[in-house]
């Protein structure tokens, strides 16, 4: 392919906003979720920007997954099982890159803010009887920042490698004993690395992220949520296309916890989750003279689920560089 696809002014940060899904479906850890959300950093359009400037992203989610009636769940301090969730969120935050490096790389600071729309339904233990339970909340959910990331470039820049320091605060509300919240109630910790492969002449893309998140206790429960590896690749062809360039390819995950849940109020024991999935990924990149767009609609059913629920994953993402 002649035409020459320049990932320096096109990739837009739409940085990770795993954070969207922190009072969604249920997933390991207390509350069967965690605040990593699969497809959060997934492609080219996650990538940092290699020049000083701003950039200003907006994420769209949506999920929808349910359990078998006979899995129990770990929620706000009490088990329910039968679980199903459907939820929306929409994040808006920026990326700050500085006109000074660290290590050979750009140093960036950015912050995400979510709002959350969730709904969820449960069969949780009565009097001698199963009752079915419902709770919908919305509202602001946990917010996610970044105080430090790095990016380096290299192959004419056709090669990125990022490192996110990210971290998770228990800014959404959070009551015991409520089926659905706006936040998880603890700290997380978030240390990942993003590669990227964008070839300038081919369109050829190979991109993948690799994250490893720590959390906290939740004072309000005693439950410490277990430590998780989550990995994202996505593969893409990009082709020219009117002013821009359009991708298409494929997105896959894989979601497994490493260490069990602890804590008095872990009454169902480690509750380590695994989860994996792949769908389809449609992107499109577009320069405006100085200022640089991306739009991303992926759709992630999860294959395989383990003490999580089991659904689809739907994201839309735009994003902007000044």
């Amino acid at each position: 392919m002649k035409a020459t696809y320049t990932q320096n002014s096109l990739a837009v940060v739409l940085a990770a906003v795993s954070i969207t899904f922190a009072a969604t479906a249920a997933r390991a850890a207390e509350g069967g979720m965690g605040h990593y959300a699969p497809g959060s950093f997934a492609s080219y359009v996650d990538v940092l920007p290699d020049k000083p400037g701003f950039a200003a992203f907006n994420y769209f989610t949506y999920y929808n997954g349910s359990a078998s009636g006979s899995q129990q769940f770990p929620v706000a301090g009490q088990i329910d099982l039968s679980l199903g969730a459907s939820s929306y969120a929409d994040t808006l935050g920026g990326f700050w890159v500085a006109p000074f490096q660290i290590l050979g790389a750009n140093y960036s600071a950015g912050f995400a803010l979510p709002l959350v729309w969730t709904d969820i339904t449960a069969q949780t233990s009565g009097v001698g009887r199963s009752i079915g339970v419902s709770s919908s909340v919305n509202g602001l959910g946990d917010i996610e920042f970044w105080p430090v990331a790095l990016g380096w470039t290299a192959m004419d820049k056709d090669l990125h490698v990022d490192f996110f320091g990210g971290i998770y605060a228990p800014s959404g509300n959070f009551d015991t004993g409520r089926l659905a919240n706006q936040g998880l109630g603890y700290w997380t910790y978030e240390p990942g690395l993003l590669v990227s492969y964008l070839g300038q002449k081919n369109g050829l893309e190979f991109t993948t992220y690799l994250g490893y998140d720590i959390n906290s206790t939740n004072g309000s429960t005693d439950y410490r949520s277990g430590q998780v590896f989550h990995a994202d690749v996505t593969v893409a062809q990009h082709l020219p296309l009117g002013k821009g360039f359009l991708g298409i390819g494929a997105n896959a995950f894989y979601l497994k916890q490493t260490t069990g849940d602890s804590g008095s109020g872990a009454r169902l024991g480690g509750f380590e989750e695994s989860t994996s999935g792949v769908g389809p990924v449609l992107s499109y990149a577009m320069q405006f003279q100085k200022t640089a767009f991306a739009a991303q609609i992926t759709w992630l059913p999860q294959t395989n689920a383990e003490n999580t629920l089991k659904g689809n994953y739907l994201w839309f993402k735009l994003g902007f560089q000044f």
